[in-house]
């Protein structure tokens, strides 16, 4: 019998239907020609000043490849609060087509700049620049929750992050090859990037309406008053703010690699500019397929197991391109981009920014994802306008770590080695405050390693309200595993003897799991577990209880006790059956003959299957009724 999920399988639209509808296109067109005008014109900027900085009088090259990030980000600090509560006040569609027509001023006077060797107007247009992604940047990830579903969002954010990069990448090659064309090269660059803010702005007239969330909010025009206040909305769910805090020091990391890139390739790779569009587009590429991958990685749900993958990934190979810069052969001149590549040494270097940049998609995909779909849509611009000013001032402290660490001897590649070592401690700091992101993190390893999870109809798990999950009991991972195939977060009824665990308890504590115990053992516990399960529905939240109330010691279901029909007592909501088949006699169960699962073997893996039903009403939800179901669905076929 052909299951369930494999039709669903077959049915689901690849995430780049999406670049054919309107509700999309247009947006993604025009958010991917604002990123590419202001990388051609910052990569320009940047090549000018560092291979011709006598044309810029006053103009250290060092020094302004930290100014001109920092000056870009600035306006986030100052403006992002403002910008927030214009995006939830608007229709972002016009606010779209107004950013746009600032766009086309900013770079007036930057093709000025050019014409003119202006320095002044080249940093003025920077600042102008920063600007107008501050005021774009709420507009742009408050948008999307509002035309996508849920499935589409990993996949919309997906596409946003790739086209992000795959414009840095265009921006980069075609700022960098008109800054090389020698006195035509200001020309060159001040036309690009005119002539893309007028496309871009005609572009953005198909964006399609969408309507404000809050047209009647009072706009606070004090920008440290509502900066505070939008950090307080932020912080009222800790997973999403902690979620904010993983993405801006994402951004730091970006910061740092990007702005030494020039300095890389020209003091340690004794490379020309042309090097540094390799470097750029390798690096682009990188996280391009990275935030693609997502969707398949993730089964188009909200993975954020993924964001410990992807932190692991961005140390090890940022660790590891500090030892691969240490490895390289001498260079009297400036290598063209034959000679770098002819070099086995150089490719090592080329994959760790490949792979660093990948596993960065990896982590800040389902981390957007995750704060568009928890955040309430009347506040999402101002919790994202939250994050631009956050991600501002990790990128203000990138240029201040530098520099600081530059006056100090520190080299580039030290820089490298220091960003991996700090991203480590940043990744443990957030974990332990959320173990949320490793639980899922090991769901996601187990059913993707040791396991081939044949899901059937999980769709039936509700995506929003309340709800009573119910399922067999098999095996110490069985929480774990619907912990992976669920969409949303799941309040576990757990034995409350696993909380004795000093790694298991502080872990389950920290995901709000509930701990029980029987009458005989602890009557006071049950009766306070009956009280948090109600409390937990009554939140709207989904609670997942084994009524067997122990592992099966034998591969047959036990009998259902009567611990769902006290938490409907108490809050009647739906209840959901499910099943769990394929884990008895692995080395997780109480199987005397278990055995270790077949992990990575294409086709070998072990197999196990969740099938949930029907949701039932909570009159019809007795013990036995829902053994039956269970019963029924434990013998289903994927």
């Amino acid at each position: 019998m052909t299951s369930t999920a494999s039709r669903e399988r077959r049915d689901e639209p690849s995430q780049f239907a999406l670049l054919r509808e309107r509700r999309f296109a247009p947006f993604f067109w025009t958010q991917f020609l604002g990123a590419l005008n202001d990388n051609a014109f910052k990569i320009g900027f940047t090549s000018l000043v560092t291979y011709e900085a006598s044309s810029f009088a006053g103009v250290d090259a060092k020094t302004a490849a930290f100014v001109i990030p920092a000056l870009f980000v600035l306006p986030f600090v100052l403006f992002s609060a403002t910008s927030g509560q214009i995006a939830d006040r608007f229709d972002k569609a016009t606010l779209t087509r107004f950013v746009k027509n600032f766009e086309i001023v900013a770079m007036l006077t930057g093709g000025a700049g050019f014409m003119l060797h202006g320095a002044a107007l080249l940093y003025l247009c920077t600042f102008l620049m920063g600007v107008h992604s501050t005021l774009f940047g709420p507009v742009k990830y408050a948008y999307l929750p509002q035309h996508l579903t849920d499935a589409e969002l990993v996949g919309g954010n997906g596409l946003v992050e790739m086209g992000t990069f795959v414009a840095i990448l265009v921006g980069t090659v075609a700022g960098g090859a008109a800054a090389a064309e020698g006195v035509h090269g200001v020309t060159l660059l001040a036309g690009l990037c005119v002539a893309l803010a007028i496309v871009g702005r005609i572009v953005s007239a198909r964006v399609p309406q969408s309507p404000a969330p809050q047209p009647d909010l009072r706009i606070n025009w004090n920008p440290i008053g509502e900066t505070w206040c939008n950090l307080k909305i932020a912080r009222e769910d800790r997973t999403v703010f902690l979620g904010l805090l993983g993405i801006s020091w994402l951004w730091f990391v970006g910061a740092t690699f990007l702005s030494l890139f020039f300095g890389f390739a020209k003091d340690v790779l004794s490379a020309n500019p042309d090097v540094v569009t390799v470097l750029l587009a390798t690096f682009s590429a990188g996280i391009g397929i990275g935030s693609l991958l997502c969707e398949r990685l993730s089964r188009g749900r909200i993975e954020i197991g993924l964001v410990p993958l992807g932190s692991i990934g961005m140390s090890v190979f940022a660790i590891d391109l500090f030892f691969a810069s240490h490895a390289l052969p001498v260079h009297a001149h400036l290598q063209s981009v034959s000679e770098f590549v002819s070099a086995a040494a150089h490719w090592r270097v080329l994959a760790d920014l490949f792979l660093l940049a990948m596993f960065g998609g990896f982590y800040s995909v389902p981390l957007y994802a995750l704060i568009q779909s928890r955040s309430k849509a009347t506040h999402r611009a101002r919790i994202i306008a939250a994050n631009n000013i956050l991600n501002a001032l990790f990128m203000i402290g990138s240029a201040l770590m530098g520099v600081a660490l530059g006056a100090a001897g520190v080299g580039i590649p030290g820089l490298f080695l220091v960003t991996g070592l700090l991203n480590i401690v940043i990744a443990v700091y957030i974990y332990s405050l959320v173990p949320e992101f490793m639980l899922r993190f090991i769901a996601w390893v187990l059913v993707r390693t040791f396991y081939r999870v044949s899901p059937i109809d999980t769709q039936r798990i509700p995506h929003e309200g309340a709800a009573v999950l119910v399922c067999n009991h098999v095996s110490f991972v069985d929480a774990i595993v619907i912990m992976a195939e669920s969409p949303r977060p799941i309040r576990f009824v757990m034995d409350h003897r696993i909380f004795r665990s000093r790694l298991a308890g502080w872990l389950f504590r920290h995901v709000k799991a509930i701990p029980i115990a029987p009458a005989h053992e602890d009557a006071a516990l049950l009766d306070q577990a009956y009280s948090r399960c109600a409390q937990a529905l009554s939140e709207g939240e989904l609670v997942c209880i084994f009524p067997e109330g122990k592992l099966t010691r034998t591969g047959e279901m036990n009998t259902f006790r009567h611990g769902v029909t006290e938490i409907l007592r108490r809050v009647p909501a739906p209840v959901v059956p499910m099943a769990l088949q394929g884990l008895w006699g692995s080395v997780f169960s109480r199987d005397e003959q278990a055995r270790m699962p077949r992990p990575l073997r294409l086709g070998g893996m072990s197999r196990l299957t969740l099938a949930v039903g029907e949701p039932l009403a909570p009159a019809d939800a007795s013990p036995q009724r829902l053994q039956e179901i269970v019963q029924t669905l434990r013998g289903a076929q994927p």
